[in-house]
């Protein structure tokens, strides 16, 4: 069993260390049933970690071919922001590199187990590679996880089939790498590395199978037809209406997207689209006060993400923000064309 531990700038040392110092302890004790080595989308080379640590050298490139695990790690900064050493940053450089098509690969590879650690989800979620997929990240990044079109679960390692483990925050890559030994190479070598570390593996694996607890909190929550509740276009003067086509501008931390909004109002409730290029999406869940706007939307680029909207309106002058998650808040500007 061989495993790649990935390294990417700005990358995590815990998140990235920790699981390879389980592998290699598993490697150690198996007598070279496992073996561990690091490597980077780019082959060879020195990689900085995050927070202004150390560079370490990646072994190898990335293959995508191999049969064994991949672990990706996090980033390590600034848990906010759109500053180079934040972490929504570090995340977005590493998967705008040659490691999303390369990670996309080994999900298609059936020989392959991906694992993640903390951010390391987040970096597959927004290169669109976990969609409808079971996973964990640090809790700061659960609505931004969300947010990608995955599904969040609240658990310390969440396995989505076979082949996808996922972690939660920095220290469960202790426990994911302990994990996958026993399921790899069987539970003496695993309790072997935990005596040696003098750790004990946490939490239960989650996994989408047995029963479902109750929801005690179910029965206080809004259901889905509290969300579909009409909203008429009227203000207390009567004279601002929403209707219209709306050409838009939202400056996101890694470029602008523009965006034409086209809305009506039909039997008392409002609807309305949004093109981006030659995609259509629609607007989800809108209400209008009539001064302010809100709504979700799906948007697959420049990455897949659910956003949230509040806008202002004044006459024909549109502007607000636009947030998924942790990510840092994108203005919106918008001006009705039609």
């Amino acid at each position: 069993m061989h495993v790649q531990v990935v390294l990417f700038d700005g990358y995590d040392l815990m998140d990235a260390l920790a699981p390879y110092e389980v592998f290699a302890a598993a490697a150690m004790y198996a007598g070279g049933a496992m073996t561990v080595e690091l490597v980077s989308a780019e082959g060879k080379r020195s990689v900085p970690s995050g927070m202004k640590g150390p560079a370490i050298e990646a072994q190898a490139a990335l293959d995508p071919s191999r049969s064994g695990i991949i672990l990706v790690p996090g980033g390590s900064g600034k848990p906010e922001g759109d500053s180079e050493d934040a972490v929504p940053s570090i995340l977005r450089l590493a998967m705008e590199s040659d490691l999303t098509s390369l990670m996309k690969r080994a999900l298609e590879n059936e020989h392959i187990t991906v694992a993640t650690v903390c951010g390391g989800s987040l970096v597959l979620a927004m290169g669109d590679l976990l969609e409808g997929r079971y996973a964990v990240t640090n809790h700061l990044g659960m609505s931004a996880l969300g947010a990608t079109g995955a599904i969040p679960i609240e658990a310390r390692v969440v396995e989505d089939g076979h082949r996808l483990v996922s972690g939660g925050g920095v220290t469960s890559g202790l426990d994911v790498a302990l994990y996958l030994v026993e399921r790899e190479v069987g539970p003496q070598i695993a309790s072997a590395v935990e005596k040696l570390f003098e750790y004990e593996r946490r939490g239960t694996v989650w996994r989408a199978q047995g029963m479902v607890p109750i929801n005690f909190a179910a029965s206080s929550d809004a259901s889905s037809e509290d969300l579909l509740i009409p909203f008429v276009a009227e203000t207390t003067n009567g004279d601002s209406t929403i209707e219209g086509t709306w050409q838009t501008t939202i400056a996101t931390p890694i470029g602008k997207m523009s965006v034409m909004l086209h809305i009506s109002m039909k039997d008392g409730s409002i609807r309305g689209t949004a093109t981006q290029g030659d995609e259509v999406d629609e607007l989800l869940n809108p209400t209008w006060d009539g001064r302010q706007m809100t709504w979700m939307q799906k948007v697959k680029k420049p990455m897949r993400l659910n956003l949230k909207f509040e806008v202002t309106v004044q006459g024909d002058v549109m502007s607000g923000t636009a947030k998924a998650g942790m990510l840092p808040s994108s203005k919106v500007t918008g001006r009705r064309v039609h």
